[in-house]
């Protein structure tokens, strides 16, 4: 028997619950731990070991844990392995840097795990702590979208006034964005298009500022 098709026993044998319990989003749902602890008599009986690790790699800028799960075939010694990534958050309130890699480290070998035994869980942070923080989050951007009022909008849709003064000209892709924002090269193709008459006026002011 390959490592394949014992790695194929596993997934069709494996059975997770989900045993814990997430009291701010009222649902329930599988932790890294819950994973490990219903592998180990199914790998037990197939003769198979896993080994799950996570090494620390900087991409783009950012930090992120990479989690490796290796399932090895006891008697062959093939092995099969799968990894996931999580990223590091630059902070997080109440967590001091070994709490945030932990987290990190957690979520990335859940998923890492999740995928080699082909286990179904669309819920990528289960926490209480996360969900609050997200919830908060939405809040805060409710708030400050009632503070930002649109004011007029012009150019065809392709500009609107925030507030009575702030630019915004839209992107192709349909986001909004602060004149502030927007390339010099940019700003002055707009200046020459007659599409952008409505928005002239902040679009010279904020070129004249540069041009200082």
């Amino acid at each position: 028997m390959s490592v394949f098709e014992k790695l194929m026993l596993v997934q069709a044998e494996l059975k997770v619950p989900k045993g814990q319990y997430n009291s701010f989003g009222k649902y329930k749902y599988r932790s890294c731990e819950d994973i490990l602890e219903a592998a180990k008599p199914v790998l037990t009986k197939h003769k198979a070991v896993l080994k799950v690790g996570d090494d620390l790699v900087f991409v783009e800028g950012r930090f992120y844990i990479k989690a490796t799960a290796v399932f090895t075939d006891v008697e062959s010694g093939e092995a099969i392995e799968n990894s996931a990534l999580a990223r590091e958050e630059d902070n997080k309130k109440g967590m001091d840097g070994s709490q945030i890699t932990g987290t990190a480290s957690s979520y990335a070998r859940k998923y890492c795990l999740n995928g080699l035994f082909a286990i179904d869980d669309t819920k990528d942070a289960d926490t209480d702590q996360y969900c609050q923080q997200v919830e908060a989050g939405k809040k805060k951007a409710a708030v400050k979208e009632q503070k930002q009022q649109v004011t007029s909008i012009c150019c065809g849709g392709k500009a609107r006034y925030i507030n009575g003064t702030q630019l915004q000209i839209m992107s192709s892709n349909g986001g909004w964005y602060n004149v502030e924002q927007i390339p010099t090269n940019s700003l002055r193709v707009m200046l020459s298009d007659a599409a952008y008459q409505d928005a002239r006026s902040g679009i010279e002011a904020l070129l004249n500022t540069r041009s200082v």
